[in-house]
């Protein structure tokens, strides 16, 4: 098997794009923010100390997705042309959904994967005086489109 990420030589390289088409491609990602009743029920009332959090995580996420690059050596600059982040309080936690869109050269996955990601380390820092305790599970690709190898679901998701 090779790896795109791999030259000749086996060491690490940013992958050349120059030569694909332009298409549009999105991505989905889910993670869970797992926290105490306490904190859910903070979340509810919209009485968590540091204010708002579910605001400020959507806005995290949404910055994050267009900030990828910076984060991960190998990943392109690509345009982010839209990137929602969508949050569920259920009664042990919060969901953490984000779909990030472009039109470009190469796909979306690790920004989704960061727009998750970084929403819930925004949930963290602004719960982790409540609770200590607080955990970020199962962060994953649910959904892509687009590009080369067309629109994938992981079993057991559903769009």
């Amino acid at each position: 098997m090779s790896f795109p990420h791999l030259d000749t030589s086996g060491r690490a390289h940013m992958v050349d794009v120059t030569g694909k088409q332009p298409t549009v491609r999105t991505a989905t990602a889910r993670g869970f923010v797992r926290c105490s009743p306490e904190v859910v029920a903070a979340l509810r009332d919209g009485t968590a100390p540091k204010g708002d959090v579910l605001a400020v995580a959507r806005i995290a996420g949404i910055q994050a997705a267009k900030s990828t690059p910076a984060l991960l050596p190998l990943a392109h600059v690509i345009g982010v042309h839209r990137a929602s982040v969508e949050l569920d309080i259920v009664d042990d936690g919060v969901h953490v959904e984000a779909t990030v869109g472009t039109a470009d050269r190469t796909g979306v996955e690790m920004e989704a994967l960061t727009a998750v990601s970084v929403a819930a380390l925004a949930i963290v820092d602004m719960i982790k005086g409540l609770d200590r305790s607080v955990v970020i599970e199962d962060v994953r690709i649910v959904a892509k489109s687009g590009g080369r190898s067309g629109d994938w679901v992981r079993e057991g998701e559903t769009r």
